[in-house]
């Protein structure tokens, strides 16, 4: 098995800590990559808040665990892997950059330096650059152009969508995953990374919002035309729809957390009026019984009012008319029976959920669920890179948790164009 193609995806969320072993497969001559999936592991997170590292000890301990259960499962030790940040410190602008042709024909050298303009935003003190994709190109004034290369014009403009993060979150996120003994190969945004397992590029075209419903926060990636045209974040999650049913129901966290898992719907209008769900019992309470109706009437209303923030800010980005895709929902609270159909009902559109499986084999099944879709497109970006022959060198590459970085960065304008 050779070394080079094994990639690993470790994606930190609020609740859980979960890393995926993979071996690339393909991608040569331009093909899609696949991965063959060779392990899983998962592990409670609890020193994360809203997406953010707020405890590295802890978060170290997760970290370690649920890459360790991977490493058993898959028979394999790794060092390096992609890792997943997203949370309300994300940031993406618009950046324009023109350059003149010198010769008649546009060159990819030409390209480049359109591209090295846009890219060359001066990025304050406290933020790091993470991804820069090129959207479109003008030749000459005349837009919309995807790739230029080979025509003729004398002035070229490009359109580049820049994503920044919180320096801070990004370095205790690399600090985390250093103490557990692991290096990072790189950051990548999680709805991006969750695009690749779960949007199929008719969608991306369409138009589509990927909705990711995390524990501590729900991610918004809005694609139209085959690009991501906008990103937000809505400070609520699963871990919202918790707290409610310890409220209205009296029970414990962790009580809540079972019945939301078992008996949990999203939509009323589903659930059977006689059905009954048995509480768990204190000495106090004694026995309890409560219709089933009023546990989907709790998720009901905070689902809702999540959904309803969600089409607020895609509204205000302009993008709730071009959305022919519809929505796909991914993440942990996906799963819960309802929530396609209290989506569809919120956002006037087609509703699925989305679950990684496309362009995955070995022990796919253990990842056939909303909530591996971050993880499993970490690793198929990872497939990607060393596909396209960008990963840097295998082994514990340290220059990259730092400075390295904007070295590294230069060197991944080409593919990302041919892949967002």
């Amino acid at each position: 098995m050779n070394p080079e193609r094994i990639i690993a995806g470790l994606d930190i969320g609020s609740s859980k800590t979960t890393a995926l072993i993979a071996q690339a497969v393909g991608g040569g001559d331009r093909s899609e990559p696949s991965l063959k999936i060779l392990g899983v592991g998962q592990a409670r997170t609890t020193g994360l808040r809203r997406g953010v590292v707020s405890d590295i000890e802890e978060t170290t301990k997760s970290i370690k665990k649920a890459i360790e259960d991977a490493e058993r499962m898959s028979g394999i030790k790794i060092d390096t892997i992609y890792a997943g940040i997203a949370g309300e410190h994300v940031r993406a602008m618009i950046s324009k950059g023109i350059v003149a042709v010198n010769g008649d024909e546009i060159s990819k050298a030409d390209v480049d330096r359109a591209n090295d303009v846009a890219r060359a935003q001066p990025v304050p003190q406290d933020r790091e650059l993470l991804h820069a994709i090129p959207q479109e190109y003008s030749v000459d004034k005349n837009q919309g152009i995807r790739d230029p290369i080979g025509m003729i014009g004398t002035r070229l403009e490009t359109e580049m969508y820049l994503v920044t993060i919180g320096a801070s979150p990004a370095m205790n996120l690399r600090k985390s995953v250093e103490r557990a003994g692991y290096h990072v190969r790189e950051l990548v945004l999680e709805p991006l990374a969750s695009s690749l397992s779960v949007l199929t590029e008719d969608e991306k075209e369409l138009g589509v919002a990927l909705v990711e419903m995390g524990a501590g926060t729900t991610d918004i990636a809005v694609f139209h035309e085959g690009k991501i045209r906008h990103l937000g974040t809505v400070n609520y999650g699963g871990n919202n729809v918790t707290s409610d049913i310890v409220q209205g129901i009296g029970v414990t966290q962790a009580d809540a957390e079972r019945l939301k898992e078992k008996y949990g719907c999203a939509y009323e209008p589903l659930v059977d009026p006689t059905d009954v769900i048995q509480l768990p019992s204190t000495v106090a309470q004694g026995d309890r019984h409560v219709p089933r109706e009023v546990l989907a009437h709790i998720i009901h209303q905070r689902m809702d009012e999540i959904f309803n923030l969600v089409l607020s800010e895609i509204e205000r980005a302009g993008f709730a008319q071009r959305m022919n895709g519809g929505v796909v929902i991914t993440g942990g609270a996906a799963a819960m029976q309802g929530v396609a159909e209290l989506a569809a009902d919120v956002f006037g559109t087609g509703v699925r959920i989305g679950s990684p499986a496309e362009n995955i084999s070995g022990l796919s099944d253990s990842v056939d669920a909303p909530r591996f879709a971050t993880v499993v497109g970490l690793a198929l970006y990872g497939a990607h890179r060393s596909a396209a022959g960008f990963a840097p060198p295998s082994g514990r590459h340290r220059a990259l948790a730092g400075a390295g970085v904007d070295r590294f960065t230069k060197r991944i304008k080409v593919w990302l164009e041919d892949f967002f």
